[in-house]
């Protein structure tokens, strides 16, 4: 989404967590995406630091996961706002 406009008020953030881990909000405002809702979505993998959440809430992606699943968030972002946006908006 950065045509010069919507990357000025909109964003990514990529943070740390204290579980430990990590966060990533994406602002889905002014995009295709605005208005889909997710509900929290849990998926465990075979060890205990590997986890990720996500969710769609208040116009904002919300993936929360484990210290080595940053990668893994990311890839379910664009998985999900690939199934969702309409084949002319890619």
């Amino acid at each position: 989404m950065c045509n010069g406009d919507w990357e000025h008020t909109y964003g990514i953030t990529i943070g740390n967590i204290d579980n430990p881990g990590w966060m990533l909000d994406v602002e889905l405002s002014d995009t295709p995406l605005y208005g889909i809702s997710v509900k929290q979505t849990d998926i465990n993998f075979h060890h205990e630091t590997e986890w990720v959440f996500y969710k769609v809430e208040n116009g904002k992606f919300m993936a929360r996961g484990g210290p080595k699943m940053l990668g893994k968030m990311i890839s379910l972002f664009l998985d999900w706002a690939e199934s969702n946006t309409p084949l002319d908006q890619h």
